[in-house]
């Protein structure tokens, strides 16, 4: 045998060898912890985002979620998450109209226990404990302002306590604890997901929306509404310098609890770095897109598409 075929057939060798541990690996490294994080509708991106991972031969070997991450954390769960994808294809406005039990009060406008009632009769309520995998709900005790882990009890029971969202759902009364939404302690929950030591770690993060170009199309749409009212019309000649409509009591509250949250998951990624990250900006939701399910779906699916074959390669 020349020294050229030893050498030939030495590399040839190694290149098996190495091309075996690397399936090996990557095969090992199929399992993942997932998080997923608060948003409103734009956490509708999550259930793309967990399809594509499905898809691509990845497990999920356990989940948390905060709001509404927590909400499609506990569909995949229990193994419905095609039966709320399906459901929530039949949401338009006016059916969101009809799930909205306004109850105008001093700390909230919408009562929220209709939209819960109706999940339950599309999947049952269940117990967190018989999940086939292990499930974790972010909440926040409104008192103490210490989060409120729910690993244990009823699945609905910790999805209406993480989306409490404060002054527009009714918070949840548990014990002698007034619970509201998760996402003003913890919104992308990434050190309470139970994790083995072979897991991957990975994250969705549909929390960092842009505001501003939210905040634009909320401003097309009242300069559309005012230039067809007369009376709009007239207020904005009487009022000096014009109406401000996107600098208002809502607004004002609506952009504090962004940078609130937006912070938060800022401070969590540091802290506790996933290994495949999926940062959705959002730009053109906002949290209240819910007629807009199959979109937000698509949008999830072609980003983690992209994040994936980044750290495949």
């Amino acid at each position: 045998m020349t020294e050229s075929t030893e050498s030939s057939n030495l590399l040839n060798l190694f290149t098996e060898v190495k091309d075996t541990v690397i399936r090996r690996i990557r095969g090992r490294k199929k399992d993942v912890a997932l998080v997923l994080s608060s948003g409103g509708a734009r956490g509708l991106a999550h259930i793309g985002a967990i399809e594509e991972l499905l898809d691509r031969g990845y497990h999920i070997r356990s989940i948390a979620g905060t709001s509404m991450g927590a909400l499609v954390a506990g569909m995949y769960a229990t193994g419905n998450l095609e039966t709320f994808r399906e459901w929530m294809k039949s949401i338009d406005k006016r059916k969101i109209r009809e799930l909205t039990d306004y109850s105008p009060s001093l700390d909230h406008l919408v009562k929220g226990k209709r939209i819960i009632d109706t999940l339950k009769t599309i999947v049952p309520d269940t117990d967190i404990d018989t999940l086939p995998i292990p499930y974790a709900a972010i909440s926040t005790d409104w008192e103490s302002g210490h989060e409120v882990v729910f690993r244990h009890g009823s699945l609905y029971e910790a999805i209406r306590a993480s989306i409490s969202l404060p002054a527009y759902f009714e918070p949840m009364h548990l014990g002698n604890k007034l619970l509201i939404d998760g996402g003003t302690t913890n919104p992308l929950p990434l050190n309470r997901v139970e994790r083995h030591k072979s897991d991957l770690l990975v994250a969705v993060n549909v929390c960092g929306h842009d505001y501003e170009g939210e905040l634009e199309l909320k401003r097309t749409a009242e300069r559309q509404r005012m230039a067809s009212s007369r009376t709009l019309q007239l207020l904005n000649r009487i009022v000096p310098g014009g109406l401000k409509l996107d600098f208002n009591y809502f607004t004002l509250l609506n952009r504090t609890a962004s940078i609130m949250i937006h912070q938060n998951a800022q401070l969590m990624l540091r802290l506790c770095p996933p290994d495949i990250l999926l940062d959705i900006p959002m730009r053109r939701f906002s949290g209240s897109d819910y007629d807009k399910s199959e979109r937000l779906i698509a949008i999830g699916r072609a980003r983690m598409k992209k994040v994936l074959d980044d750290y495949e390669e």
